[in-house]
């Protein structure tokens, strides 16, 4: 397929685009149904459909895949058959949920979660395959950034309801149309009834940390973090004098909700985040800019030292709140990934008693006490007793190859969608990027994958003429 990518040298400029539509495409798409799931998730929240919006919206993607298939062929991008792998050990993985897993509580597994995942992993799968096979004419790369920039305003405002309004929730209309036996169920609830905030003892008081439009507070960090790259991306660095300063504006109000949702790994991911963009800029010589940008920083710290936010800092870092206990549980992934190296146990277990005793579990006094969920503490660890060490390294490795392939990129949407990659490899460690985070993701894959694979090819192809 022929590409038209603008370029000077070996530096794209502009938006990344991609390749016209396949010939005798007289009836393209319009890429409706990503920017609709993305730009509309607060509304798919407050219907209380949630993370279930992109399998709704997966519907037609997949129509349009197999058209596309049937008349000139599906591309896939490189390295693809690490993610179809994977995708393989998360089916085998079904085969294993039964099996009862040494020190965990029996039958706390369960085929509902293990199928969840597998079907959002497939769901994940045809975002990829429809981003990335869609030209610049049918999705341009200025609306996917848009969508994302739109959804991080919500995200940004979000965190201010949460801190305003922490009790703010109400009954969606998609839990009038479940069964009570699925809206009853803790986990179903989380995920299809929107509310604000989550309300938690974690300084010695209750604490509102924000979560709309997100499913959990840790969600909402990892949003945050992924979205403001691409406020920036999209309307701090391109916009008008005036979107660009509303943009900026933004994400500086981002701080006060960001300072309240008590996530630590937010915190230095934001941080590991401007010092990629300082990296990034010095390189390419901006020194001045990159200065311009320090001492506005030190400023904001110096405003930040002065703020109450300061004592809110301190106080999470006096109280580590959940360290043990993340500690044991990963531990326990660890050892369940020692256990079945292969295919891992299908899905999640629940441990027996506490870090502290085998006996401590949930009473009704204290129904939080005990029989933590091994695996929720992070998507590495959520891999590692779903899917083994062999299920764990299909899926980094394919997510490396994507960072080291194009590793190189010099378009700015190139280095936004190279950092939200960059960041799984970070917030894996803490925040399960199953569903939202690891969507971002894969858009960012695919942008890089429809962006910079022709810059890869004009770059082969005048090496090649060079050594002729």
């Amino acid at each position: 397929m022929a590409w038209s990518t603008s370029a000077r040298g070996s530096r794209t400029v502009g938006w990344a685009t991609a390749g016209p539509p396949p010939v005798g495409d007289r009836s393209p798409v319009t890429g409706w149904p990503l920017v609709w799931v993305l730009a509309g998730y607060p509304l798919w929240w407050a219907l209380g459909m949630g993370q279930f919006a992109y399998w709704l919206f997966a519907v037609p993607m997949a129509a349009e895949l197999v058209r596309r298939h049937r008349a000139v062929g599906l591309r896939v991008p490189p390295g693809f058959w690490l993610w179809a792998l994977f995708l393989l050990w998360t089916v085998l993985g079904l085969f294993l949920v039964h099996l009862e897993m040494p020190g965990t509580v029996p039958h706390s597994g369960g085929y509902g979660g293990a199928a969840l995942r597998v079907v959002n992993y497939l769901v994940l799968t045809v975002l990829l395959l429809y981003v990335g096979n869609l030209s610049e004419r049918e999705l341009p790369t200025r609306l996917v950034v848009w969508a994302l920039a739109v959804l991080c305003l919500a995200t940004i405002a979000g965190g201010y309801l949460g801190m305003l309004a922490p009790r703010f929730e109400f009954t969606a209309p998609t839990e009038y149309l479940l069964p009570a036996s699925l809206t009853s169920d803790p986990y179903m609830r989380d995920l299809i009834h929107p509310a604000s905030a989550q309300v938690m003892d974690i300084l010695g008081y209750a604490s509102a940390r924000p979560k709309a439009p997100w499913e959990y507070t840790n969600i909402w960090g990892y949003m945050l973090s992924l979205l403001l790259v691409w406020l920036v991306v999209g309307w701090v660095a391109r916009g008008s004098l005036w979107v660009r300063w509303g943009a900026l504006a933004a994400a500086a109000l981002s701080v006060v909700p960001a300072v309240y949702s008590l996530n630590r790994a937010l915190w230095a991911g934001l941080v590991l985040s401007v010092a990629y963009g300082a990296v990034v800029a010095l390189r390419r010589g901006r020194v001045v800019l990159v200065g311009a940008c320090a001492v506005a920083g030190l400023a904001a710290l110096l405003v930040f030292a002065a703020s109450p936010l300061t004592d809110v800092v301190l106080a999470r870092f006096d109280n580590p709140h959940s360290d043990d206990g993340r500690a044991a549980t990963n531990a326990a992934s660890v050892e369940a990934a020692h256990l079945s190296p292969v295919v891992g146990w299908g899905t999640t277990r629940e441990s027996q008693g506490s870090p502290a005793s085998i006996a401590i579990g949930p009473t009704p006094e204290c129904p939080g006490c005990g029989q933590h969920v091994i695996g929720n503490a992070g998507q590495l660890w959520m891999t590692l007793i779903s899917s083994g060490w062999m299920g764990t390294a299909l899926m980094l490795a394919f997510f490396a190859h994507v960072v080291w392939r194009y590793r190189a990129t010099a378009s700015l949407v190139g280095r936004g969608a190279l950092l939200t990659v960059l960041l799984l490899f970070w917030y894996m460690f803490f925040y399960v990027a199953l569903m939202s985070p690891l969507v971002v993701t894969m858009v960012a894959v695919a942008l890089l994958w429809r962006g910079e694979e022709p810059v890869l090819r004009r770059r082969t192809a005048r090496t090649r003429g060079g050594l002729r």
